[in-house]
């Protein structure tokens, strides 16, 4: 399994068309995250009939679209295609909070903190970012400390500032995506689903736990962490589920305005990855651990820290922040990492059933790329686009 995925394989955009869809057919999404909820809205303004099926609803405490925030940023490495991606979801996210009236995206930029004078996952983005118009800016200890005087700097060869990046509010742009779908005329089911017989290369019925079925003519199952335990003989090795673990901190009593202000955050020591997205609605300082966690069950697992992870947290947070080294823990959020083998998405039809699909993968990066990747689903299904090569599901 990948370490963490801040710069996943790179591969072909190019890949497999399928047969168009349709226009006015019917399409079942099930889930109803980030990666769910994008895709309905867009097969839904392609003109297909489209109903969102979700267990415990959109943004809810056991899915890998919830809690607080998330970050958005487009460094990814050598990774164009990413790159591209997100750029186009940034547009997307901005044009939908005009939309909608509600604010989602928060322009703090994300500070790069960087060990060695080149580090591949920021130096091999700058050509991208360069060709966007959309320039990092190099900072040298000196310009961390006289910027950003809470950093400790001991470490550090340099940091880069990405301006365009930012944070994202997870929970409520999940519901307002939601709502937003239901507003244009979508069709939404609250019921568990279990999927049915495979007949003739074709998914055949949906179970819903109200103990009705449900027909489609396509059905894309967009379901995070709980893809692998649906189709276990096909994605149980290809989506698995750890658990990430989320610490919110306390900023010091007498100096709070710098923590509250500070950009988003990534130390990139190699390793743990720890990030951070301070600010957000003044729930404290965030601090999560991308360092692949032990194997969860999101259904039944139990939301409570590991004391070794935290301790660990602790320990970083003292040597990079040090006037948080005595901050209370005010909260503690446990986030599932749906992980695909390479940090790639997944996007591929059941090996058995053409009209069953599998939107997965987002291996702890996913959320940023919701409107772009929905977007290119909704083009793929209507026959205007291939899956591109990454996304596709491994023999």
């Amino acid at each position: 399994m990948t370490l963490n995925t801040f710069a996943p394989k790179s591969g072909e955009e190019t890949g497999k068309r399928i047969a168009r869809l349709s226009a006015g057919s019917s399409v079942a999404v099930i889930g109803a995250g980030a990666f769910g909820g994008w895709t309905a809205l867009n097969l839904l303004r392609k003109g297909y009939d489209v109903t969102l099926i979700d267990t415990w609803g959109p943004g809810n405490s056991r899915s890998s679209s919830g809690d607080e925030t998330r970050v958005i940023r487009s460094t990814y490495g050598a990774n164009e295609f990413y790159f591209d991606l997100n750029v186009r979801a940034l547009t997307l996210w901005k044009e939908h909070e005009a939309r909608w009236k509600t604010k989602l995206f928060q322009n703090k930029g994300v500070l790069w903190m960087c060990y060695q004078a080149y580090t591949p996952v920021v130096d091999e983005s700058i050509p991208f970012a360069e060709k966007h118009n959309m320039r990092y800016e190099r900072l040298s200890r000196e310009e961390i400390i006289k910027r950003y005087a809470i950093v400790n700097t001991d470490d550090l060869s340099h940091a880069w500032l990405d301006p365009y990046g930012g944070c994202l509010r997870a929970r409520e742009a999940c519901q307002a995506v939601y709502k937003g779908f239901i507003a244009e005329g979508g069709m939404v089911v609250q019921a568990q689903v279990i999927p049915g017989k495979l007949e003739q290369n074709r998914l055949t019925s949906l179970q819903l736990s109200n103990g009705q079925s449900f027909h489609a003519d396509l059905y894309i199952f967009a379901c995070g962490s709980w893809l692998g335990k649906l189709f276990p003989g096909v994605l149980g090795n290809t989506i698995t589920c750890t658990k990430q673990e989320v610490y919110y901190f306390g900023a010091p009593l007498d100096n709070p305005a710098p923590y509250e202000n500070f950009p988003v955050w990534v130390d990139v020591d190699g390793k743990d990855f720890y990030y951070g997205i301070p600010g957000n609605s003044y729930r404290g300082f965030k601090v999560g651990v991308d360092e692949r966690g032990e194997p969860f069950d999101p259904t039944h697992g139990d939301r409570i820290s590991n004391p070794d992870v935290l301790s660990k947290a602790r320990k970083f947070l003292a040597h990079r922040f040090p006037g948080l080294k005595d901050a209370p823990l005010i909260e503690n959020r446990v986030c599932p990492y749906e992980n695909s083998p390479d940090g790639n998405f997944l996007f591929d039809h059941h090996p058995e059933a053409g009209n069953l699909f599998f939107l997965g993968g987002g291996s702890g990066h996913g959320f940023k790329h919701g409107p772009a990747l929905g977007e290119l689903v909704s083009e793929i299904i209507a026959g205007d686009k291939a899956i591109p090569e990454l996304f596709l599901l491994r023999k």
